[in-house]
């Protein structure tokens, strides 16, 4: 099971929001067996062991795939399939 996670801000900004939305879509699109967590905190913690910069951030099994931008739900797919 692929495990993705989106990383953004708390309160969620709407590009964090956007990009879980389409990280469902895909997932919903794609058929795959994942699971997806939201972390809406940029913590210390979290922004060293993922080396953040800019939220939102994609990270697909434990690896950051992108830092601030928004992929639409069709791009997503073609990454997680």
């Amino acid at each position: 099971m692929m495990q993705i996670e989106v990383i953004g801000l708390d309160p969620p900004c709407k590009k964090c929001t956007e990009l879980l939305n389409n990280v469902n879509a895909a997932v919903t699109q794609s058929g795959i067996k994942a699971s997806v967590k939201k972390r809406w905190t940029l913590s210390k913690k979290v922004r060293d062991q993922y080396g953040l910069l800019l939220s939102p951030a994609l990270v697909l099994d434990g690896a950051v795939v992108a830092q601030g931008k928004v992929y639409q739900t069709d791009r997503i797919v073609e990454m997680i399939k």
